[in-house]
């Protein structure tokens, strides 16, 4: 049982990274098909720098995801702390409310957002897009904060009022640095579900402000070039090191 366990997880863990491994080999390839290995170079990366669309699309989704990010942080940190203090009807309706967004199909929603925004008269650009990346990401963000929330012991914040301790300085001096960890992780998961968003994206983006995703949509209906592969890699490595500075932020805290 030991050994089919064993086997299953390698099977699983070659299925999710082969074709990353693939991925990043197929940038170094000098083919511009990349069914056959014609030999290591950097062409593709020479080229991927010398193409300004792809850039200010990029710009465009880290633009948008550093924005919506830290407002669905900030926003969801409130509705966790909202949701953990009080208990009513009317927080049973507003966790309704955030769990929505969270089981609801991206397309759905995208065409909701889309509907919201012709009726209201908003037009269509990078800002509708902020605020659609925004709606959905709080959901997210909430869901984390909240059950960091819900591991704080009541008898350390009873502690702290007997000794005097005022609201302010009860929240600033230890709810907020127990939950800096479940923030910081919930900034992240917001920024990346931001940043790699196409379907939600693609039904509220509007002209001249396209992202990243949809960029690279419209460039694969006429055939994928190797640029992708090589801008592909490029976020690879970027998300790795976004993950290698939140886990030397949290063993760090774990620590002290």
């Amino acid at each position: 049982m030991r050994l089919f366990s064993r086997w299953v997880f390698y099977a699983g863990f070659i299925f999710l990274y082969l074709p990353v491994v693939v991925l990043i080999v197929s940038s170094f390839n000098a083919s511009r098909f990349g069914g056959a290995w014609e030999g290591f170079s950097f062409s593709w990366y020479q080229r991927l720098f010398q193409e300004p669309t792809i850039w200010h699309a990029l710009v465009n989704s880290f633009v948008v995801a550093i924005y919506s990010s830290l407002l669905a942080t900030l926003l969801g940190l409130t509705a966790a702390l909202a949701l953990h203090k009080y208990s009513s009807r009317l927080q049973k309706l507003h966790l309704g409310l955030l769990i929505t967004p969270l089981i609801m199909p991206d397309i759905l929603m995208g065409i909701c957002l889309l509907f919201l925004f012709i009726s209201i008269a908003l037009k269509l650009s990078l800002f509708t897009v902020f605020l659609a990346h925004t709606t959905f990401c709080i959901s997210y963000v909430t869901m984390i904060i909240k059950t960091r929330l819900e591991t704080i012991e009541p008898t350390v914040l009873e502690a702290a009022r007997d000794l005097g301790a005022s609201s302010f300085t009860l929240f600033w001096k230890i709810v907020l640095p127990i939950l800096s960890p479940a923030i910081l992780a919930g900034w992240l998961l917001a920024f990346t579900l931001s940043f790699d968003d196409f379907v939600i994206t693609f039904f509220v983006v509007g002209p001249g402000a396209t992202t990243l995703p949809v960029y690279i949509y419209s460039m694969m209906k006429f055939g994928a070039p190797p640029m992708i592969n090589a801008l592909s890699s490029l976020i690879l490595l970027f998300t790795a090191i976004i993950t290698l500075i939140y886990y030397h932020i949290t063993e760090g805290e774990r620590a002290s």
